[in-house]
């Protein structure tokens, strides 16, 4: 086990200092009284946790990919089961994420939420615990008690802050994570019989036969195709985009979504690599096709967080199909997307929640022409939908680009249909920001001759007014993300660099318990070939 870690040389146990956190801010919410007090509590302990957590960056050791701040307590002896936590360069960016956008998820529900804001604040520290323990736990079995423990706490964010059909979109929710922590439940416990740890890292490490990989693969996909979502696993994400109140669609967009991706980069290659690359044409034909729907969908949409929801189909269809891609060029860019998606589909989410304030309509034709009335509104909404399609010099760019450039160099028709996707959400997106800003082309927004405004829900521009500087400090957080990650990546690529090395290593040495030529494929000497160009990259570095 010490062969997989650095401890942490920390003065504190950062890791579970992270986890706890949150844990004991929601404790601590229950005897607090007055709306105030505990608005300006869950700040403070998002905001201190996001502090705690600055230190996995400025002590970050570049140079290695074994898994670091590791720590490791005895938990189980008689199952040889221990409390394992550790990073390493694809969990700590995602750890670093989900800890820099809680805060934002509290302000942005300032006053979003106008009752139960204990009950709320509540919900959002537990599902900060358990999403911070996901990504850093290097036990099968904490991971899956961190995995299953965020299905509570999202359910209750929709089914009692959300919309009209919150219900339907709760329990929906519910229901397909619940079929994918099945599978993946399913999985854990075939590893553990296999080779009788549960330690990640030494699963990593173990050969199994092809069809062993064969079956945990086709679990673990499931498992994560749900979660992210895969197309045809996507149609829960809509409903509960639409019905979550603003913090939770911020939470689904930035955070969990990017679970599913994680896990197939934790799960699915390092220890079924094999069966990962005898399956890579299927996904890579599953990945464009969620590019392709998802653009095409959200094309259609009249409702601004439905068109929202729908481009995250598409996004993370660039995820699947970078990792699926096996190669440098895509791990990096689906890990640069991930990130990027984040920090720009949080903010539109984020964006939509300031408008419904306003005028109590999600519809495009009912918040047309806010140019005039709400100038620095529209800034922003220009900014994030630009980083949203990828536009040069924004944080979008790199992800995508990364992307396709692996593509192309290997399957040329899939990064033909990936470039439609893209042209896509280029039209959607100035489509959305054309009828927002601008008058809308069915006359919505347009001005009579006594100079007064048409086309708002609840009442004219005059009832409108511009961002407040709690809504301002939000947004321009972002900004600086989007900037600073689209002008300079490097600092992101360079913590996940090692990692991504060692991933491709593995797969690379796993692709040795593909059958050979026994059954006379050539499918099966193409993925030899792609076995051995891994093996000859990672050599090379």
């Amino acid at each position: 086990m010490e062969h997989y870690l650095i401890h942490n040389t920390l003065s504190y146990p950062i890791l579970s200092v992270l986890v706890i956190v949150p844990l004991l801010g929601a404790g601590v919410t229950l005897f607090l009284k007055g709306d105030h007090a505990i608005k300006a509590w869950g700040l403070l302990v998002t905001l201190v946790t996001a502090a705690l957590s600055v230190p996995l960056y400025t002590n970050w050791d570049f140079g290695t990919s074994r898994y670091q701040f590791a720590e490791v307590t005895e938990w189980f002896p008689f199952l040889s089961l221990n409390y394992v936590v550790g990073v390493d360069g694809i969990s700590v960016l995602l750890v670093l994420l989900t800890t820099f956008v809680m805060p934002l998820c509290v302000l942005c529900s300032w006053t979003y939420i106008k009752d139960r804001f204990k009950e709320f604040i509540l919900v959002t520290l537990l599902m900060e615990t358990a999403m911070i323990g996901v990504f850093v736990s290097l036990n099968t079995v904490l991971f899956f008690i961190f995995w299953e423990a965020m299905l509570v706490p999202m359910y209750l964010l929709i089914a009692v802050w959300g919309g009209e059909r919150k219900d339907y979109a709760s329990i929906k929710f519910f229901l397909y994570t619940l079929l994918g922590s099945i599978f993946l439940l399913v999985s854990i416990v075939a590893l553990f019989i296999k080779t009788g740890t549960f330690f990640i890292p030494e699963l990593m490490a173990h050969e199994y036969s092809f069809s062993f990989q064969m079956w945990i693969f086709l679990a673990f996909t499931l498992a994560f195709a749900i979660k992210i979502p895969m197309f045809p696993f996507h149609t829960w994400l809509p409903a509960a985009h639409v019905e979550a109140p603003v913090a939770g669609s911020v939470i689904l967009a930035s955070i969990l979504l990017k679970m599913g991706g994680y896990g197939f980069l934790r799960f699915c290659l390092p220890m079924a690599p094999a069966a990962t690359v005898y399956c890579v044409p299927y996904l890579i034909f599953f990945s464009v096709v969620s590019i392709v729907v998802g653009g095409y969908l959200a094309l259609g949409q009249s409702d601004i967080k439905k068109l929202i929801a729908y481009s995250s189909v598409g996004h993370m269809g660039f995820v699947t199909l970078g990792i699926f891609l096996l190669s440098d060029d895509g791990i990096k860019g689906a890990m640069m997307q991930m990130l990027n998606h984040g920090v720009t589909t949080g903010a539109l989410f984020i964006l939509v929640g300031i408008i419904y304030e306003r005028t109590h309509s999600r519809e495009i034709d009912k918040n047309s022409a806010l140019g005039m009335a709400m100038p620095v509104y529209v800034t922003y909404l220009v900014i994030f939908s630009l980083a949203s399609f990828g536009f040069p010099g924004t944080n979008g760019f790199i992800g995508e680009f990364l992307v396709l450039m692996g593509t192309f160099k290997t399957h040329l028709v899939a990064g033909g249909f990936a470039i439609l996707g893209a042209i896509l959400a280029a039209a959607y997106m100035l489509r959305l920001v054309q009828k927002m800003v601008w008058a809308d082309s069915d006359g919505h927004g347009h001005h009579d001759d006594h100079g007064d405004d048409h086309g708002h829900g609840d009442g004219d521009h005059h009832a409108l007014f511009d961002l407040n500087m709690r809504e301002i400090g939000t947004l321009t957080f972002l900004v600086c993300f989007v900037f600073w990650i689209g002008l300079n990546p490097k600092p992101l690529m360079d913590v996940m660099d090692a990692s991504v090395t060692q991933l491709l290593h593995q797969v690379g040495d796993g692709m040795k318990s593909i059958p050979g030529g026994e059954h006379g494929s050539g499918h099966h000497a193409a993925l030899m070939d792609m076995g051995r160009q891994i093996r000859e990259w990672v050599a090379m570095r």
